[in-house]
């Protein structure tokens, strides 16, 4: 077997932003399997300033990993514990090489095209009238959930437009879910979460940054509204450090990134530990290719999860690659009439 890496960057269409600032492309990396003439491919899906394999090493981890593909999927995922995105690559691109076809990694009923998954609709910082404007489209697009990214505009603003949202639709008719990504500080992220209270909102995504398991704790005891987890589960590496983080924040829900969290195999031992202590959980994209993309919404119908995930990134860049996955009235469908536009001479 040859194994080979290659470096992809996406451009945004337009400038995305998070409170962690402003992003205008995003870097991706893609392992390539050859043996018997057939060809694989897993995308290691990092996300700099965030992802835990966010580290100078990172393409000498990619390169070692290729060297040494013989030892086969199970043995490089414990080697690479503390590089998750490649963990991720590294089981994709093993599955892509042993199906039928490259992105045919788990046939269902999604994959032929009679059943869908719902998903959220992303809504990105900016202005006001920027988000305003945003919202009105995924409400026209047919989207029963949406989910705003908070914590970059004044929030007195932010309130401002939950109240536009509630002033036309009920929870009933579209659920909302906001995500802080840590912005909130410490000492009055539980005044904002009451305030937030009265728009009648599905949760918050990580109102505080990671790290502060104490502070999160007693939020997550005291809050008016469920907290969700994120970022908080980043470079949490052994199912033993899993399960204290869970036990001790006890949380509403956690979100997981299958680039973030070590792939399949990392998102399974989560939702496990999810189950095992009745706490919610969804699953959701770090910005990946559509290849990425793909493997994470074949796998996560799997899951039988019916709330809806977080998998509708597939349009926000202008060099994707085009595949069968379609976005329709806050379904992702796949269309297995619509044939992927990709050559892997692309990555060279």
């Amino acid at each position: 077997m040859k194994a080979t890496y290659h470096k992809y960057i996406l451009n945004f269409k337009r400038p995305s932003g998070t409170s962690r600032g402003v992003m205008t492309e995003k870097e991706t990396w893609f392992i390539v399997l050859e043996k018997d003439g057939k060809k694989g491919i897993g995308e290691c899906g990092i996300l700099r300033g965030l992802s835990a394999d966010d580290r100078p090493d990172y393409e000498a981890k990619l390169q070692w990993t290729c060297d040494n593909i013989h030892l086969g999927k199970d043995a490089l995922w414990d080697a690479l514990i503390e590089f998750p995105s490649i963990q991720f690559g590294v089981e994709m691109a093993f599955q892509s090489l042993e199906s039928e076809t490259p992105f045919l990694l788990f046939p269902s009923g999604f994959t032929n095209g009679s059943d869908s998954i719902e998903i959220n609709g992303l809504v990105w910082m900016g202005e006001a009238a920027f988000m305003k404007q945003q919202i009105e489209e995924k409400l026209a697009q047919g989207f029963r959930c949406i989910k705003l990214k908070i914590g970059a505009i004044d929030f007195d603003k932010e309130l401002e437009l939950l109240a536009f949202i509630r002033k036309h639709f009920t929870p009933e008719q579209v659920e909302i879910r906001v995500d802080a990504n840590g912005a909130f500080s410490l000492n009055e992220a539980l005044d904002k979460l009451n305030k937030l209270f009265g728009f009648q909102l599905h949760s918050i995504e990580q109102p505080i940054s990671k790290n502060h398991t104490d502070r999160m704790a007693e939020l997550c005891k005291r809050t008016p509204l469920p907290i969700a987890l994120d970022e908080e589960l980043i470079g949490v590496f052994s199912l033993d450090d899993k399960e204290r983080l869970l036990q001790k924040i006890k949380p509403q829900y956690i979100i997981l990134k299958p680039s973030f969290v070590g792939g399949f195999r990392g998102t399974q031992e989560w939702i496990s530990l999810a189950e095992k202590y009745k706490i919610g959980w969804w699953i959701t994209s770090a910005l990946e290719s559509n290849i990425g993309l793909n493997a994470i919404a074949q796998w996560t119908f799997l899951q039988h999860n019916l709330m809806p995930q977080g998998l509708g990134t597939g349009a926000l860049y202008t060099n994707n690659f085009d595949c069968p996955l379609e976005v329709s009235k806050g379904q992702l469908w796949y269309k297995k009439e619509l044939d992927w536009k990709f050559d892997f001479e692309q990555l060279d």
